[in-house]
């Protein structure tokens, strides 16, 4: 296998073989299988996706319910197993679903459009040069959401925060005297780390959605962390082997369906008053 430097190939000129991009520092590797670590950033092979011409992010327009989000750099390692876990009992109950793992989605910084003047943050949102215009769609077209966050230094991921950050354009539809579109749906959170910050990742992932007027499950919100004394190579064999990580998302997911289909969406619509930042 041979190792290239991150950007050797491009659309439209392939490297000969297979290609594979680490989606979480975008370096390039040749070859017919992806590396077992990747040599820039040190994640693991299941990081590695195919290099192919993928074409940007589009919303079909089919109906769905839930919208599950993993959102840590990592699609593959712990966040991604309470996604996996969480999409179980999505399963189970029958229930319709899009799960989406960031690393995988070119999304951009917000603009901060609405810095310049109230009326400049709109929906559709002006930066349509990514993939979040479709998560827009998706965010406004499902019942209910359920993310799943890594702790990086007391906080949730930067590519999670980038993602929240553009849904100010909806969340901002409130502050223009608009017909809000989100006020009623339903929102989960999932969170786990190696050590603290556990409760202030997922409040402050939750104070995004109670803007836009999410209401949160009942017992929405699980997390677990294993401990500073370990290291983190033994997180992952913690988090798949405790009966309490599975109890917990497991549970946070069945409240996510049980709330969504009392359609609080529906009763509650036009009968609440914004109050948003």
């Amino acid at each position: 296998m041979s190792i290239t430097a991150p950007g050797e190939a491009k659309p439209g000129r392939p490297m000969p073989g297979n290609v594979w991009k680490c989606a979480v520092c975008g370096y390039l590797a040749n070859g017919e299988n992806p590396p077992v670590e990747c040599p820039q950033c040190a994640s693991t092979g299941r990081e590695f996706i195919r290099v192919t011409d993928k074409k940007g992010l589009r919303y079909d327009g089919q109906p769905f319910d839930v919208l599950l989000i993993n959102g840590s750099s990592h699609r593959a390692n712990n966040t991604g197993y309470l996604a996996d876990l969480a999409e179980d009992v999505l399963r189970e109950n029958g229930v319709s679903y899009r799960r989406y793992n960031l690393s995988e989605f070119a999304i951009n910084h917000c603009w901060c459009c609405y810095s310049m003047r109230d009326n400049a943050c709109r929906y559709p949102c002006r930066d349509q040069l990514d993939d979040m215009p479709a998560f827009h769609e998706m965010v406004i077209a499902s019942k209910a959401v359920i993310i799943t966050s890594p702790i990086n230094w007391n906080n949730m991921s930067a590519r999670l925060k980038d993602f929240l950050d553009r849904l100010n354009c909806i969340q901002n539809l409130y502050l223009l005297k608009k017909p809000g579109l989100t006020e009623g749906k339903i929102v989960g959170i999932a969170v786990s780390g190696h050590e603290d910050g556990a409760t202030k990742t997922a409040m402050d992932i939750c104070l995004y959605f109670q803007q836009m007027g999410y209401i949160l499950a009942p017992f929405g919100i699980a997390y677990r962390v294993h401990g500073a004394q370990f290291n983190t190579i033994t997180d992952t064999e913690f988090l798949k082997t405790d009966p309490l990580v599975i109890m917990k998302v497991k549970g946070m997911a069945n409240n996510v369906v049980v709330m969504m289909r009392l359609d609080n969406e529906g009763k509650l619509k036009g009968k609440l008053i914004p109050v948003c930042e």
